[in-house]
């Protein structure tokens, strides 16, 4: 399956990566399509959602509007096996909710893009050192406490996510996210979702 040469390069230019956590794999496949179409093209699928792993074979071959591979990516990937799963089925990239050794090393293995998960300082370092780092829980500490990491790890990448709505992303983006993950409050209604994503890439 064909997985796209930079997914980070496709979520950061997204600016806010969905993050699907749901109740069925068929709602997960449901809601990553409507995304698709309304202009999204990275998407986060999470492992806990029962039968992540078909929805993510479902959807990862997809394209969004403009003909573009989808950018699939899991995230709540805490084990090897896990991470492998997600790589064999297709998956662009890795995403863990706090440090994950296992995974980082399946990933090295495999060249695959790993957000590793972190919160405090020397966690954020460190995840920073090795590739794209995901704050989580954000909303804890918030934007302000994310301008005091980057003021220390200016070349740092860094994607907040927990807590974090639609309309609180520009502030995120202001205080030096690379991108910012959201999971819940994203519009329902197919034209306000398209205005949404048009709306950020008309703002880079």
């Amino acid at each position: 399956m064909l997985v796209p040469d930079d997914p980070l390069g496709a979520v950061r230019d997204q600016r806010l990566l969905p993050v699907l956590r749901t109740g069925t794999a068929e709602e997960s496949i449901a809601r990553a399509r409507a995304l698709l179409a309304a202009g999204c093209r990275a998407i986060e699928l999470t492992t806990t959602t029962p039968g992540w792993d078909a929805a993510l074979e479902a959807v990862a071959g997809l394209t969004d509007a403009r003909g573009r591979t989808a950018v699939i990516g899991v995230g709540t990937v805490s084990t090897a096996a896990a991470a492998a799963r997600a790589l064999d089925l297709g998956a662009a990239f890795l995403v863990s909710p706090f440090p994950a050794p296992e995974v980082r090393r399946v990933a090295g293995e495999r060249g695959a893009t790993f957000i590793e998960g972190a919160f405090s300082p020397g966690e954020l370092a460190a995840a920073a050192a090795a590739g794209p780092a995901k704050l989580f829980p954000a909303h804890v500490g918030g934007p302000s406490y994310l301008r005091s990491v980057r003021a220390v790890l200016p070349g740092s990448v860094i994607i907040p996510t927990g807590g974090i709505g639609p309309g609180q992303v520009g502030e995120w983006l202001d205080a030096g996210a690379a991108a910012v993950g959201v999971g819940s409050g994203l519009p329902a209604d197919p034209a306000e979702l398209a205005g949404l994503f048009a709306r950020l890439e008309a703002a880079q």
